[in-house]
């Protein structure tokens, strides 16, 4: 009886796992920039904080982006999981061509986006200044579910506010406020109050 529980388990766990992979199966659009648009950055004032699972949310800079999935990572365990279990790699302009990213390794990993190309496709300088590793923090459930379902190459638009994160033991996490740097504090830390798919 028991090893048929057993079986029964992990033929369930399987089939979870599997539509899992199947339902973030990448989208593969046409050659052609499909998020012209630069992102839009604005200065905030006298904005209150924010509260979400005992963190406390500041706004840096109101923020709108339109851009295309790169790559998706969920986590779980690392310090920030409890408020965004999801970043996004998106691109726009050239980053936002099939033409050119089918010509790049995008990956991402502990909080971090990684390109390689063996021959690039466009100025280093240029790849960096049009994508961005996003860790999102979801003003409601139902922005949460979008970010968890969207699949890479979707077209996505966000609204909302970069932000700076305080929480307990000393804990900080400072969204980037350019999109002209790259390596260790580079990401953009978002509260998204929408999200859109198209």
């Amino acid at each position: 009886m028991r090893s048929k529980i057993y079986f029964g388990l992990g033929a369930l766990l399987i089939t979870y796992a599997v539509f899992g992979r199947w339902s973030d199966r990448p989208v593969h659009p046409q050659a052609g920039v499909l998020a012209a648009a630069e992102p839009v950055q604005t200065a905030v004032e006298n904005i209150a904080p924010l509260e979400k699972n005992g963190f406390t949310i500041k706004p840096l800079a109101r923020y709108e982006i339109t851009a295309r999935v790169l790559s998706k990572e969920r986590y779980r365990w690392d310090a920030g999981a409890k408020l965004a279990p999801v970043d996004l790699a998106v691109g726009w302009g050239p980053m936002s061509d099939s033409a050119v990213l089918d010509k790049l390794k995008i990956s991402q990993d502990t909080r971090w986006y990684n390109w390689s190309a063996d021959v690039l496709p466009i100025p280093n300088d240029e790849i960096n200044r049009h994508a961005a590793n996003m860790h999102l923090i979801a003003a409601d459930n139902d922005i949460a579910q979008q970010i968890r379902q969207v699949r890479a190459g979707k077209i996505i638009t966000l609204r909302g506010y970069l932000v700076e994160v305080r929480g307990e033991n000393g804990f900080t996490w400072k969204s980037s406020l350019t999109r002209e740097d790259s390596g260790s504090g580079a990401c953009e830390l978002m509260w998204v109050e929408s999200f859109s798919v198209q």
